[in-house]
């Protein structure tokens, strides 16, 4: 049985420029951060919450990222928020062009989706 999530693992293109996104931009917290010498890697540890971390990779020449029409594999990340529009106020203050909210038609939540440097689709939906 699982208990739980235990962290979502991102591999970025550019290193510092998706550090600065996720703790800059978008205020997670750094847990660890560590160069892997034998890989060419950095490995950066990001708290979500009390519970979830996110592990961002950078690797040296990762491939794109396959986008439209959508491939098999994870197809996006999601953040749980008391309030997207406020989220999606404080997100366009810092630069971030986020699609229009919308609400879920099976709970009538509100969510809408960003995208960090690299592309990958991140969703914000109402708590």
């Amino acid at each position: 049985m699982f208990n739980r999530l235990h962290h979502v693992a991102i591999i970025c293109s550019d290193y510092p420029r998706s550090k600065h996104f996720y703790v800059g931009i978008l205020g997670l917290e750094i847990v660890r951060e560590v160069y892997r010498e034998d890989r060419r890697s950095f490995k950066l540890d990001l708290r979500v919450g009390d519970e979830y971390q996110i592990e961002l990779f950078s690797f040296p020449d990762p491939p794109a990222r396959v986008t439209a029409p959508e491939a098999c594999g994870l197809r996006h990340i999601a953040f749980e928020v008391d309030d997207v529009q406020e989220m999606v106020r404080n997100l366009a203050a810092r630069g971030v062009e986020v699609e229009a909210i919308r609400a879920d038609e099976a709970t009538n939540k509100s969510f809408t989706f960003f995208r960090d440097p690299d592309g990958l689709p991140i969703e914000i939906y109402e708590r």
